[in-house]
């Protein structure tokens, strides 16, 4: 990549809430789901019916595990995001790289995020639209083809307990000598 172009760089907050943007807004709706089904639960003590009381309890707890689910995911997202950043920097658009993040909506959008901070957005988004990825394609495609996906290792590992990645430049830093 050419490295005198080298856009300017966002703080990595906002980076972070950029790669999880999806993330986000859905961790808002599980916390308003986990809200509303903790107040239906109290209501449903007053009531002895230990059906409509077991049904209260397992909705609080299905919206609110994926309040930390959430959380995870978008943590890892961001470790994808720091990795591609780095491998579009050193190596600029290779399909090989893009490729590696083209599973998920969450992680295409970590690819995207980090190629549009280096000025490659247009390059990575065209190889997804080549490759048959459609705006509305939010089921990663691993779920379609392996229904029992949620019984392997890799998809715990991929999506939830990414392990932190340590970016090789200070992008920062790198703006400011190549500005200069």
């Amino acid at each position: 990549m050419e490295r005198q172009r080298l856009p300017k760089q966002p703080n990595s907050i906002i980076s972070y809430l950029r790669v999880g943007r999806l993330l986000y807004y859905s961790l808002f709706l599980f916390l308003l789901e986990s809200w509303i089904y903790w107040v239906q639960l109290k209501a449903s003590f007053l009531h002895s019916n230990l059906w409509i009381q077991a049904f209260w309890i397992w909705c609080f707890l299905f919206s609110f595990v994926h309040i930390f689910l959430v959380l995870m995911d978008g943590w890892s997202r961001y470790q994808n995001y720091k990795r591609a950043k780095d491998q579009f920097f050193e190596y600029g658009f290779r399909k090989r790289i893009a490729a590696n993040y083209i599973i998920s909506k969450c992680q295409r959008e970590a690819a995207i995020v980090a190629a549009s901070e280096l000025g490659l957005e247009e390059k990575v988004s065209r190889y997804y639209e080549h490759c048959g990825v459609k705006w509305y394609h939010y089921v990663p495609y691993f779920m379609v083809k392996d229904p029992f996906f949620l019984f392997r290792k890799t998809f715990w590992s991929r999506t939830f307990l990414e392990g932190n990645y340590t970016p090789k430049f200070n992008y920062k830093k790198l703006q400011l000598e190549l500005a200069s």
